[in-house]
């Protein structure tokens, strides 16, 4: 992973970046309210000649519905604009069946309308031996519907998945997602299902072809889906601290799940984004690792410089000015040492204050 962080455009990344792979909840709403600003930063982005689509792990609903909901948020959106796990579960399953194969859907009506998309029949019982099982989020979910799905599995039906989230949003706190309900299937037969949602590459790859985008940016607001999901498909990502990944989550990010930029929201979008690179300097008396000789490496970013120091322990950062630029810079630190632990992170932070 190179010492850095963000390319030093000298442009807004709306600018840069034809399309915007945009997830939803946690970095456009948070349940029926708007993340403040997003509407906002979205029209200015589109402006600048930035396309959206906006990508979700959600399967529940239809396209169309959630166009509904964003243009209801005073973000214009139509059906086509929305990319769902469950379009791209009914690709991975179109495209090793026929047209009118059945289907069995353990899920929500969203499901059920990406596969007939695809030109394949939704059943509900083994009995109608179903070639494939998709299952994905539904809050109505009865056992019933689940045993069938076990039934077909173990009888040797394709396994998918929508996505594997443990947990889902709601204005209680977390909730069992279809991660947890697919634990059902999972436990009663032994198999394991093909996932088709982040941080899997299907979803990405079916946003990447109903859009047609060459140089697409994913945006999100978590390391393990959002993020990973591009690294694994070869794009560059935007983290935007909004929803459930924060500041000490980046600066503790895996290899797999560093974003190319961060930003604080969606403004970011139409913000330039400094990069962040290495410049070798020597170390006070006696070294930066307490002998002589040592050196450290800083990261610079505004106002502020975050130092790794060679051979030890230390990861410091000092300056002032925009946090998010603080942040910017002990990410590249932290990122170019080989292991950081919880609590190097948190002394540094310190100098940071309390950011999100």
């Amino acid at each position: 992973m190179p010492a850095e962080i963000g390319f030093p455009y000298s442009r807004p990344l709306a600018a840069e970046y034809d399309v915007a792979l945009v997830d939803l909840d946690g970095v456009v709403y948070s349940g029926t309210h708007q993340v403040p600003g997003a509407a906002a930063a979205l029209a200015a982005a589109r402006q600048a000649g930035m396309r959206l689509a906006f990508v979700t792990n959600n399967a529940s609903r239809s396209p169309s519905a959630i166009a509904e909901q964003l243009r209801g948020l005073g973000i214009p959106a139509g059906s086509a604009d929305v990319v769902t796990s469950a379009q791209a579960a009914a690709t991975l399953i179109a495209s090793r069946f026929p047209p009118g194969s059945p289907v069995l859907v353990a899920g929500a009506i969203g499901l059920r309308l990406a596969l007939r998309e695809r030109g394949l029949r939704p059943v509900s019982m083994a009995s109608d031996r179903p070639v494939a099982v998709a299952q994905g989020y539904a809050p109505d979910m009865s056992y019933g519907l689940l045993a069938e799905a076990g039934v077909a599995v173990r009888d040797g039906a394709f396994y998918v998945a929508t996505n594997s989230d443990s947990t889902l949003p709601t204005p209680r706190g977390p909730q069992p997602g279809n991660g947890s309900l697919l634990q059902v299937i999972i436990t009663a037969t032994g198999k394991q299902p093909v996932v088709a949602g982040k941080p899997e590459t299907p979803l990405h790859a079916e946003a990447i072809a109903r859009t047609g985008a060459k140089r697409p940016l994913v945006v999100g607001d978590r390391l393990d889906t959002d993020i990973e999901g591009a690294v694994r498909g070869g794009a560059d990502s935007l983290l935007v601290l909004t929803g459930v990944s924060n500041a000490r989550d980046a600066v503790l990010a895996d290899e797999g799940q560093r974003p190319t930029y961060l930003a604080a929201d969606l403004g970011g979008l139409v913000e330039t984004q400094p990069a962040i690179g290495p410049s070798r300097g020597r170390a006070g008396a006696g070294g930066a690792d307490g002998q002589a000789g040592g050196s450290a490496t800083a990261f610079r970013c505004g106002g502020w410089e975050a130092r790794r120091s060679a051979g030890s322990a230390a990861l410091e950062l000092s300056g002032d000015g925009a946090w998010i630029d603080g942040l910017r810079a002990l990410c590249a630190a932290a990122w170019s040492a080989a292991q950081i632990s919880a609590d190097m992170a948190d002394q540094a932070m310190k100098a940071l204050g309390t950011p999100r």
